[in-house]
């Protein structure tokens, strides 16, 4: 499988997909990085969106080689990412040289949880049980509509989820919402981390790196993506 190294996230955690190919890698699954860069998102939140199309297609370009000769997936580790990429097909449906390409690659596209929710778990026991608050991106559960899956996951291996209040609610990070509106992204931030901390957590967990960056800023409890909790385990 296909992995996403995209712009924001090699830069303020790369070890997000080091642990995804380590804990992949138990199961049997090689994830391959190639040269891709941006998925457009940010571009195209800001409407700026023939920068966001050229970051488009540069990537099908970078993962066609690679698909042709089987990869079986394009496994994202960043919900924003991912809900931008499965949405690939639709926003290049009219360009006739990659119409056909984006629809695959959008196919194609899994957010890790949908990964690990079809493969047998019981080799990635913990051996320390750890109370866990899932903070669930918009992007996965609204975006993507996965709600519920790294939950399901984590409970199954053994990790205890405390209870979350309003856990539909954003967390104010919102791609670059939080950079153009800092005060009520700031706002959105600390209700949330009231939320989370609410069921007095060992750690905090999440699925996106906007939302991890956005959070740990201003928290006193570890935040982390959810593989890496699985890595460390």
């Amino acid at each position: 499988m296909l992995v996403l190294n995209g712009c924001a996230q090699p830069a303020i955690a790369p070890n997000i997909n080091t642990a995804a190919a380590w804990v992949l890698d138990q199961l049997g699954i090689e994830l391959v990085g190639v040269d891709d860069g941006c998925c457009g998102a940010l571009s195209y939140h800001l409407s700026a969106h023939d920068e966001a199309l050229k970051f488009m297609r540069a990537n099908i370009d970078a993962w066609w080689p690679h698909i042709e000769h089987g990869a079986e997936a394009i496994v994202m580790t960043a919900s924003g990412c991912g809900v931008m990429i499965k949405d690939y097909g639709h926003l290049l449906r009219r360009d006739p040289a990659y119409a056909e390409r984006a629809a695959t690659v959008s196919q194609l596209t899994k957010d890790l949880c949908e990964v690990l929710s079809t493969e047998n778990l019981t080799g990635l026991q913990p051996d320390v049980n750890r109370r866990v608050a899932f903070h669930s991106p918009c992007t996965l559960q609204h975006g993507q509509q996965l709600s519920g899956r790294v939950e399901h996951i984590l409970g199954a291996l053994g990790f205890s989820l405390t209870p979350v209040p309003d856990a539909h609610l954003c967390c104010g990070s919102a791609g670059a919402y939080s950079l153009l509106n800092p005060t009520i992204a700031g706002q959105l931030k600390q209700g949330k981390l009231k939320a989370l901390a609410s069921g007095k957590p060992d750690v905090i967990a999440t699925a996106n790196i906007g939302c991890l960056a956005h959070l740990q800023s201003d928290s006193n409890i570890p935040v982390l993506h959810w593989i890496n909790l699985l890595a460390q385990a």
